[in-house]
């Protein structure tokens, strides 16, 4: 909904409070939330799930908080944006994308930044329209060294089945308007058929970003965004994870080992890829070695991870027994679920005390038993 302008936003939360109002629930409103917090509540969950926050000691028989290293950071990507959290190293906040949390005693700030149209669909969509208007002419259709939708993995001569073929109609999409099309087109549907190029399809998804807005500074993402150096460990759920899952890469591999699968991925023919997948859905089996090349140029060339940091990203959709998410994250915030102030502790009597009190009570049974008896 945040793609939306407000007007339309407004009417779609009218009818969500029309009809929850019907329902016997205590319906407290519905907003739209931000970006940062969606990247906020997902660090939450993470974090909560893992113990990181506060963890019971059987040993001390207390709840003791956890390393600061044990705090993890969230990389989040859906189908319209993508967001980052985590705690930078230092203590001072010199950052505009800071939310601050006090949860179990303990303040934490954390660096959060949602980029609305880079998520992975809103992406697709935006490299279609690129790549069209490199080409600039329209034919039966356009042979483009990458996919802009679900061809990014063809071999020269092997296009889709017709039934598979990708129409794209130019320009549309709330993240893609086509008002600096050509007028021929604006309005036009056209095909577009992958060839195969895997460095051709990374270099094309590199130019939907804009790295010289941050010169030479490592503390920025692209269009002159403001990041921290990336510190500590990562979980990577949501699209991250379920495109890494298919190419099988989410078991701790090196980052050569995920460029040399994803470039060998994108090289297959789609005869080869539709019967190694049979039952792969074939809307979206044409669509993974795009989004491996957007996943390695966000995390790479966006958010500055290198060959070193690349191994604390862990590639996972659970954290302890639950699903990662911001729902959880948000839920725990809005009901006070993770109190602000530390758990209170409740001090026991000495075993020395103990054994005086229940010896009293013996002895008072006692001569109470004795005094009926006589």
């Amino acid at each position: 909904l945040r793609e939306q302008n407000s007007s339309a936003a407004a009417r779609v939360l009218a009818e969500v409070a029309k009809t929850m109002q019907e329902y016997p629930v205590a319906f407290r409103g519905a907003r739209i939330l931000t970006g940062e917090e969606e990247g906020a509540y997902g660090w939450i969950t993470i974090n909560y799930l893992l113990d990181s926050f506060m963890k019971y000691s059987p040993r001390t028989n207390t709840w003791v908080r956890p390393e600061a290293a044990n705090i993890f950071g969230a990389l989040d990507l859906g189908g319209a944006s993508t967001q980052i959290s985590f705690v930078p190293e230092g203590s001072g906040v010199a950052w505009k994308a800071a939310s601050g949390f006090t949860l179990y005693g303990f303040s934490y700030n954390i660096y959060t930044h949602s980029y609305l149209c880079y998520g992975q669909n809103e992406v697709l969509r935006r490299l279609a329209k690129e790549l069209i208007l490199v080409r600039g002419e329209l034919g039966s259709a356009l042979m483009i060294p990458t996919t802009p939708l679900l061809l990014c993995e063809l071999k020269a001569g092997n296009a889709l089945p017709e039934s598979h073929q990708q129409g794209l109609r130019a320009g549309t999409g709330p993240c893609t308007n086509g008002s600096d099309l050509p007028p021929t087109l604006s309005d036009r549907n056209v095909t577009l058929e992958g060839r195969g190029n895997a460095s051709g399809c990374l270099a094309a998804i590199r130019k939907l970003f804009n790295f010289s807005a941050c010169g030479q500074s490592q503390d920025c993402t692209f269009d002159g965004v403001y990041q921290p150096p990336v510190s500590g460990q990562f979980i990577a759920f949501s699209a991250f994870y379920y495109n890494f899952k298919f190419l099988n890469l989410t078991e701790g591999q090196s980052l050569a080992t995920v460029r040399e699968n994803i470039e060998r991925f994108c090289t297959r023919s789609w005869e080869d890829l539709s019967s190694s997948y049979p039952e792969e859905n074939p809307e979206l089996l044409p669509k993974y070695c795009a989004n491996a090349n957007y996943i390695l140029t966000l995390l790479l060339d966006a958010y500055k991870f290198n060959e070193t940091s690349w191994n604390n990203i862990f590639f996972q959709m659970k954290a302890g027994s639950a699903d990662v998410g911001w729902t959880l994250g948000y839920m725990l915030n809005l009901t006070n679920m993770i109190p602000a102030e530390a758990p209170a502790w409740r001090k026991g009597h000495i075993p020395s005390l103990w054994a005086a009190a229940v010896a009293f009570i013996v002895l008072t049974l006692a001569l109470g038993l004795t005094a009926l008896l006589l």
